[in-house]
């Protein structure tokens, strides 16, 4: 098991969840974060820390193509180790649903 990122993340990214990771495995994105499959160590606690409720076991129904999303950006993103700014429309985009078609960019962020 390891935990993904989901679309509620995007345009949120309030980066909670990096600062408690043990293993660093969160990525950048320009608008959201993944997690690399391979070095989370399912220990769970980002998913609390997630205001947006963006962070998900992959054991839940129809995670699969998160889970690939969260591999694919994951190698290619920067790593993340330290709670950036979310952005100023966090708290508005927190409530919209289905933002993948709408705002996802492939563009990597800053990493830090």
């Amino acid at each position: 098991m390891t935990y993904v990122v989901t679309d509620a993340c995007i345009r949120c990214k309030y980066m909670d969840c990096v600062e408690v990771c043990p293993v660093d495995c969160f990525y950048e994105g320009e608008n959201m974060l993944v997690i690399n499959p391979s070095e989370c160590i399912d220990c769970g606690v980002c998913e609390p820390e997630c205001p947006a409720e963006a962070i998900l076991p992959d054991t839940e129904n129809g995670l699969e193509k998160w889970l690939e999303l969260n591999r694919t950006y994951s190698e290619q993103w920067p790593n993340i180790t330290t709670k950036g700014e979310a952005p100023a429309d966090a708290d508005a985009m927190k409530a919209e649903t289905d933002k993948f078609d709408k705002y996802f960019s492939p563009n990597p962020g800053s990493g830090s």
